[in-house]
């Protein structure tokens, strides 16, 4: 986190940067001469994210308290593998999830009867992912 955290606070720096080049050379157009306001205040929003993000990870790994594997030079890659969870690697039902959500959006984009057919595909894949492990041959 200690790296995360002064990467990031090199990019907010990069982004302030960046908005005094834009503000300066805005001004320096000789067709314009005013400040681009969207441009300005766009690198200024992405400069303040970046040290937010750098703040919140530097007060993260002060409160951890220890080391993480990838902060440390004789860490090895077997040190940051966490256990992530249990995935079942033959679904189908991701993939139908994401498929009825594309129609939802789809669907509120270009016709609200395609949102309906999305919200019934959705909502079965739903029930049929989380409900995987009930039914079936692989029944708990």
């Amino acid at each position: 986190m200690n790296t995360n955290a002064k990467m990031f606070t090199i990019l907010g720096g990069f982004f302030v940067l960046a908005d005094a080049t834009y503000v300066i050379w805005s001004l320096v157009d000789p067709l314009h001469l005013r400040v681009e306001w969207v441009g300005t205040v766009g690198l200024g929003l992405a400069a303040i994210l970046a040290f937010f993000i750098a703040f919140y990870l530097g007060r993260s790994h002060h409160s951890v308290g220890g080391e993480l594997p990838e902060d440390r030079l004789d860490a090895d890659i077997d040190d940051g593998d966490p256990e992530q969870g249990f995935f079942s690697p033959w679904s189908w039902w991701p993939i139908m999830l994401a498929g009825g959500a594309a129609l939802l959006f789809m669907g509120i984009a270009i016709g609200i009867w395609i949102a309906f057919i999305g919200v019934a595909v959705t909502a079965i894949s739903l029930v049929g992912w989380v409900y995987e492990y009930y039914r079936g041959n692989f029944a708990r």
